[in-house]
């Protein structure tokens, strides 16, 4: 993009979409990116199917919404209504959002920035980094897996084929059941592969109840205890893929081990091991962060690192906001008169909304 923007947002959650709002309502150029297929992904993919909403504002706060067509009704509404009063005011606001946008690299310096997605680059005077806290981990091993926090965007990629799902927790298990369901409506007879290191799977109880309901409908769910993904590889065809197994017996010689397992192409692998926050992409971006120690944090656990962040939520480099979920529970904070504190941050939808004013009012 060869226009200079005023401000480039990175993510569709509350809180980018209220930078984009305000910046609408001002005047200014700007363009949200999201890295997944929908608005509000982080949302969709940690909030359980059916949990309420509540339009929760912090005791210490006393100012109202700054907008209120983002504020989650008082009746309390489930997340599947949330997200569909927040797609009627996108839609209806004709916000500027570009999904499949998944952010890789930030360069130069104030007002000059450039920002490289896996689509395009974007010149900006200004940077808001509006994504969650809850970034999948890597499975670590060589080839592409689908590594996700918690939904599938398109089980019906994997009708036809037999799918591994690696994960012990409800993510993984909500997953398992999504798949085994589309596959048994389309009358699929492929299976899903549920692997775990560990011999017990980590479930609550809601989401055993769906697990074990698919199961009874017919689902085809197969269930691999200590699983261990031990190496990608690559087949006589060129396709990547990842070698599992699940016993090892050792043979008259100690250095010499026969390992029974399975292998399952890459692209049919989807790994629900964990999320991380982003301590590691602020340090990519050479922002500044604090490490919790002794009493520096009451909030924040021993060790955690912490951005520091002005009144104006601007980071350690100018014209750099970061907002949100990101830089919840806590921060440091520097204060107008130079003095450093940890600061609560409630990772709520009223916060991230009202980061996003505050924001936009100090680049205004």
């Amino acid at each position: 993009m060869s226009t200079k923007l005023d401000l480039v947002i990175v993510g569709a959650g509350p809180g980018g979409i209220a930078c984009g709002w305000l910046a609408q309502e001002h005047a200014l150029s700007y363009i949200i990116l999201e890295k997944g297929s929908q608005l509000l992904q982080g949302i969709r993919e940690t909030y359980p199917k059916g949990k309420r909403v509540y339009p929760t504002i912090p005791k210490n706060h006393e100012a109202p919404f700054p907008i209120l067509e983002l504020k989650p009704p008082e009746e309390r509404i489930s997340v599947e209504a949330y997200v569909q009063q927040i797609e009627k005011v996108v839609l209806d606001r004709g916000l500027n959002i570009r999904y499949g946008e998944d952010f890789k690299e930030l360069s130069g310096k104030y007002p000059d920035y450039l920002v490289k997605t896996s689509q395009h680059s974007y010149l900006t005077r200004n940077v808001v980094l509006a994504f969650g806290s809850n970034i999948p981990n890597e499975l670590g091993i060589y080839g592409e897996a689908r590594t996700i926090a918690r939904t599938l965007e398109n089980g019906e990629a994997y009708i036809g084929v037999n799918v591994l799902v690696i994960g012990g927790g409800n993510a993984a298990a909500d997953v398992v059941a999504s798949l085994s369901r589309i596959k048994r409506e389309a009358k699929d007879p492929t299976d899903v592969y549920w692997a775990h290191v560990k011999e017990n799977f980590e479930i609550n109880k809601d989401t055993a109840r769906d697990l074990g309901e698919e199961i009874l409908l017919g689902g085809h769910i197969k269930i691999l205890q200590r699983a261990i993904p031990k190496i990608g590889e690559v087949d006589v065809d060129g396709i990547d893929r990842l070698y599992i197994h699940q016993a090892t017996t050792s043979t008259n010689r100690n250095d010499v081990y026969l390992y029974q397992g399975m292998s399952f192409p890459m692209k049919n692998v989807i790994a629900c091991i964990g999320s991380h926050g982003p301590s590691s992409i602020f340090d990519a971006l050479n922002l500044q962060q604090i490490t919790c120690t002794g009493n520096i944090c009451k909030i924040a656990k021993e060790g955690e690192r912490l951005l520091m962040l002005t009144e104006s939520m601007e980071t350690s480099r100018k014209g750099i906001y970061a907002i949100g979920g990101a830089i919840s529970p806590s921060y440091m904070q520097i204060g107008t008169d130079g003095i450093i504190q940890e600061t609560k941050h409630s990772n709520l939808i009223y916060t991230a909304i009202r980061d996003a004013s505050i924001v936009l009012n100090h680049m205004i």
